[in-house]
């Protein structure tokens, strides 16, 4: 290629970039140019919509509600707003859209961008300025359709509250003075309403309108929970009150201390309270009333739990105070004999220091639980602590009697011999297997009509462990540590069987006598006889203690206090 052909190619390429730049700037200068005189348009556009003709028509209402110096001064204000947004804030944006055109007419883009944007900005902020305007004036023009709107529904609601008030009059007779004031009060503001709106008085109307719909509120909280307020307040409540007081009254004197749950103070302040209620309640504020006496009415519910508890508690107390100073004085007498006999077991079985101080050990403990069980049996008799905290401080002294007593027996079985081990776990057998077997014929001599499943489980269970103290006592050698853990679980379970047949047959006999004395009276009474029809189909399915107790209730509907009648003729 030569040079002249080379340098006419070049310059040729050179022609063509530069044209083809000159036609992309040139595109892009065009659309550019297209783009802000669309957004042009559209400020045009909005402005002209900013004067619109809803407007207007809203304030030609308006003042055709003009009949006041309120709603004239209001009118007055709105006309100078909407005055103002016309014939200086628009200008102002017309300006400004004439200025923009000129820089687009002159290509001077960079301040029309600017311009541009400022008055987009101004625009939306006179478009904004001119909604709320036109909002505030349409919350007046459009107030009597919606206020009549609201007052309707109201009127219907409060038909639907005199309508419960009229039909259950008495059960409101102790805010009857209140209510029906407040009834003539939503009247009175009816008519109010009424002349307000006639009158164009919409700023009155709002206020009346809110006042009506706060007191039928209040009216409906009022028709609502006035009943169950009163009933608790002067039914439940003081009857729960006057019976905790009995109670707790025969359970001081039967030697219960009941100190510690402030009957007295929580009862004055429970009266207090229900005063307060009544007081708020002659002034239709039953604010937090019902949830209160709720609260109170739970609290003395909970109180008979408490004495339930206190009762039971009695009983443990009673039961560990014998129990225990039984086993301390067993403990005791089995250590000290052991204690004697230090020298010659120690002789007797090559035993070391060391291998019997554990039964030293054992004296020193069973002092202290005896000293321990005198100092709260002192408490007991002095009637100073409740009966709930003096059983758990006899469970407290009964566990650590338990543990010193499985030490005792350790070292027992540590120290006996296996002869005597032998003999005493066989002798136990025997006697275990006599209960089972007494156990078993007592059983089969009351006929049941079903046999309670958990018997043939525990019935089960109890000759399996029988079964097992057979096997450690035919083996050789003999296992003491598992013959014992045998015995003592045979003799559980036996026991727990006996206790069970026991059980079941006293109260299956109590049911089916209840059901027998009670057929007397089903002729006469079908709740009786209903009941007793239950209590048949419990007794036929083996459910007895449920049968006894459905038998019980139905006869206590003729004769209260039945069931100690029943348990003293089965008794004698």
């Amino acid at each position: 290629m030569g040079r002249t052909t080379f340098l006419l190619l070049s310059v040729a390429y050179y022609i063509f970039t530069m044209a083809t730049v000159g036609v992309v700037l040139f595109l892009m200068k065009r659309n550019e140019k297209k783009k802000y005189k669309k957004e042009i348009e559209k400020l045009e556009t909005e402005k002209n919509l900013i004067i619109s003709a809803s407007m207007m028509s809203e304030l030609n209402k308006v003042e055709a509600l003009v009949n006041n110096d309120e709603l004239k001064n209001k009118y007055n204000e709105w006309k100078n707003r909407f005055k103002t947004i016309k014939d200086k804030d628009l200008p102002k944006i017309t300006d400004a859209i004439n200025e923009i055109d000129e820089m687009f007419m002159d290509n001077d883009l960079k301040g029309l961008k600017n311009l541009l944007l400022k008055t987009d900005y101004d625009l939306n902020a006179l478009k904004t300025k001119a909604d709320f305007l036109l909002d505030e004036i349409k919350e007046l023009t459009l107030s009597e359709e919606k206020n009549r709107e609201i007052i309707t529904k109201l009127k219907a609601e409060f038909r639907a509250i005199m309508q419960q008030y009229q039909e259950n009059e008495e059960d409101y007779k102790i805010v009857k003075v209140p209510v029906e004031l407040q009834f003539e009060n939503v009247d009175k503001l009816f008519n109010a309403f009424e002349r307000n709106m006639e009158q164009n008085a919409y700023t009155e109307v709002g206020k009346i309108v809110k006042a009506i719909a706060d007191i039928i509120e209040n009216l409906k909280v009022v028709i609502e929970e006035t009943k169950p307020v009163v009933l608790l307040g002067k039914n439940l409540i003081p009857s729960k009150i006057e019976d905790i007081k009995k109670i707790s009254s025969q359970m001081e004197k039967e030697g219960y201390n009941l100190e510690y749950l402030n009957i007295d103070y929580n009862i004055t302040e429970a009266n207090k309270k229900i005063t307060d209620i009544f007081q708020r309640l002659n002034v239709l504020n039953l604010e937090d009333s019902l949830f209160e006496l709720k609260t109170m009415h739970d609290y003395f519910d909970s109180l008979y739990n408490d004495f339930d508890n206190e009762k039971i508690s009695k009983r443990i107390y009673e039961d560990f105070s014998r129990s225990i100073l039984i086993k301390t004085t067993r403990l005791e007498k089995v250590n000290n004999e052991l204690y004697k006999k230090i020298d010659d077991l120690k002789y007797s079985y090559d035993l070391e220091d060391d291998e019997v101080a554990v039964i030293s050990e054992i004296k020193e403990e069973i002092e202290s639980i005896h000293s321990s069980y005198d100092k709260m049996i002192d408490i007991g008799r002095s009637k100073i602590l409740s009966y709930s905290k003096l059983a758990k401080e006899m469970e407290l002294i009964n566990n650590r009697l338990i543990k010193t007593e499985e030490k005792l027996n350790n070292a027992l079985k540590s120290l006996s011999t296996l002869k005597e081990d032998e003999i005493r776990a066989r002798e136990q057998l025997e006697e275990i297997k006599k209960i089972l077997n007494q156990t078993k014929e007592k059983f089969r001599t009351f006929k049941l009509p079903v046999v309670p499943k958990n018997y043939y489980v525990e019935l089960s269970e109890a000759m399996e462990a029988i079964n097992e103290m057979t096997k450690v006592l035919d083996s050789r050698p003999i296992s003491i540590k598992t013959l014992n853990l045998r015995v003592d679980t045979g003799r559980d379970l036996v026991l727990k069987v006996y206790n069970t047949v026991n059980e079941t047959i006293k109260t299956a006999k109590m049911a089916e006598a209840a059901i027998v004395y009670g057929n007397r009276y089903r002729v006469t009474n079908k709740e009786v006889d209903f009941g007793l029809i239950k209590a048949e189909n419990l007794f036929n399915k083996g459910n007895f203690h449920a049968s006894l107790e459905n038998a019980i209730n139905a006869i206590n509907i003729i004769e209260p206090g039945i069931y100690k009648r029943l348990l003293n003729e089965y008794e004698g």
